[in-house]
């Protein structure tokens, strides 16, 4: 069903056809109107999850760690600063290997203080082991927290979806909300009832009162080692495992597709623009009016961003002269994250020019004009 909706909105009403058992978090602009909503619908009786209210973000990741812990399907949400209060607990899920699902409202870290959109706070924390993937419009927030959990809870691991504050939360627009039907059946949800979210079957232990377990124990340097390296080969294994597979099964019962890229005229393009969220679109409209001028350009949009998709992102630069990276985080004293990212994925490939651009840091607009005149405003 098409409707129109807060982007806000439309991810909590998404959530809840994903029926999680347990729903903590702590509001932080732009993030509050998703957590506002879910809380809303557990109040009128639309949902039965567990809402947990918690006293920091801190605190909300610590509920939802638990939760997991014991089988039960979670959710969370934070952004900026609050997203960065949850590092240490970010690290821990990972390290468990917990199925835990999160949005960040991507926005700015202070200081100064900065409510608007850029991509510092999951930039800060693309190192902890959670899968990341970023959408590029309303419709994809909505599809990505669906197939967030598929993911998540087929390969064992967290999966963190990120929308541009602002730009995706608080926009209005025309949004398809899938068939709570389908979601049941791609997420494998046993029956169709208010709130049923079963203990979860990941083929693993969890936590039990009546056959105790012990998780994140102390580890040894003779262990220690070993555990990090095979979560490094279980994330990198995931892309053409379960990620793979989640996106495939996701075209099939829903008729949309996602891809770990999204490209808009690259095929023969000389320049191609590299970006992360919302500024696909204004790039897919710099290149349209390049395109009238004459110029041979295209935008690769980055979906998922951790495991990183090196090879296919070389696939589809290798045979452009230029790169124009778009960066909206920037690791202070070098350069564009993405920008480092792009050159580690293309190293080995010749004459290619990999531009590194810092835009739009603190909600600054970056405009079409701008875009274009990245292009036509240099040699």
């Amino acid at each position: 069903m098409k409707q129109i909706l807060e982007g806000s909105r439309a991810i909590a009403e998404t959530i809840k056809l994903c029926r999680p058992a347990v729903v903590s978090a702590y509001p932080i602009t732009p993030q509050t109107h998703i957590v506002e909503d879910l809380a809303k619908m557990k109040a009128e009786g639309e949902a039965d999850f567990e809402y947990v209210i918690a006293e920091s973000e801190f605190s909300a990741a610590s509920v939802v760690l638990g939760a997991s812990a014991t089988g039960s399907r979670v959710y969370t949400a934070s952004s900026s600063q609050g997203l960065l209060l949850m590092t240490e607990v970010i690290f821990n899920i990972a390290g468990l290997e917990l199925p835990v699902v999160l949005t960040c409202a991507n926005r700015a870290v202070g200081a100064p203080i900065n409510i608007w959109n850029d991509q510092q706070d999951v930039m800060t924390v693309r190192d902890s082991g959670w899968i990341q993937l970023f959408a590029s419009d309303m419709q994809k927030a909505v599809d990505l927290h669906i197939l967030a959990y598929r993911i998540a809870e087929s390969a064992k691991l967290p999966v963190m979806v990120n929308v541009d504050g602002f730009y995706i939360t608080h926009t209005i627009s025309e949004v398809e909300i899938p068939d709570q039907k389908l979601v049941d059946k791609f997420l494998k949800t046993q029956g169709s009832t208010l709130g049923d979210s079963p203990r979860l079957n990941l083929g693993r232990a969890f936590l039990d009162v009546k056959n105790p377990k012990t998780f994140g124990y102390l580890a040894t340097p003779d262990v220690y080692h070993d555990i990090r390296i095979n979560l490094d080969k279980k994330i990198k294994k995931a892309k053409n495992g379960d990620i793979k597979k989640s996106i495939t099964e996701f075209k099939n019962i829903f008729g949309r597709s996602i891809g770990v890229l999204e490209t808009y005229k690259t095929k023969d393009a000389e320049t191609i623009f590299v970006t992360t969220g919302s500024l696909f679109g204004t790039t897919m409209e710099a290149v349209n009016n390049l395109r009238a001028k004459g110029k041979k350009v295209g935008v690769l949009h980055i979906t998922l961003f951790r495991p990183f998709p090196e090879k296919e992102i070389f696939n589809a630069l290798m045979k452009a002269k230029r790169i124009i990276v778009l960066n909206r985080a920037l690791s202070l004293g070098a350069e564009g994250i993405l920008t480092t990212e792009i050159k580690s994925a293309l190293y080995g490939a010749k004459n290619i020019k990999i531009q590194d651009e810092i835009v739009g840091l603190g909600g600054r607009d970056m405009r079409v004009e701008e875009v274009m005149g990245l292009v036509v405003g240099s040699k």
